[in-house]
């Protein structure tokens, strides 16, 4: 499909456990993410939404094709890192673009992670059900 004679701009980004390595090439705005289109790898509209907030936000829709490889987490978590790895990369394409995605908290590396499990609980806060006999 795309070869690395063709120039791209690239950004890595990250949520929670999903890491994604986004390439941006100039074109019409097909989104690609590990090797399937965005409507058959995302079934849900708002995952889509989050992947195209950042062109949405410096009025370049439809002028990049994206190239995602993502790993880890789940769907929520990939859709995140993409966002913020197109971030990155259109930071790369544009200087220009850097106060309108910081201002969007774009350029933000989310730090919420899952909190780890504690002894003596279930999970993380949930403690064993209580009974008084």
């Amino acid at each position: 499909m795309y070869t690395s004679a063709k120039p791209y701009f690239y950004g890595t980004g990250r949520r929670k456990k999903s890491v994604a390595r986004v390439r941006l090439y100039p074109g019409s705005g097909v989104i690609t993410i590990n090797g399937r289109d965005i409507d058959d790898y995302f079934g849900l509209d708002t995952l889509k939404l989050i992947v195209n907030q950042p062109f949405g936000v410096t009025e370049t829709v439809g002028k990049f094709d994206i190239v995602a490889n993502v790993r880890g987490g789940g769907f929520s978590g990939q859709a995140g890192a993409i966002r913020h790895g197109v971030a990155r990369a259109l930071l790369t394409a544009d200087e220009a673009y850097k106060p309108l995605l910081k201002k969007a908290g774009l350029l933000t590396r989310d730090p919420r992670m899952k909190e780890r499990k504690k002894y003596g609980l279930k999970a993380a806060r949930r403690a064993p059900q209580f009974s008084k006999r």
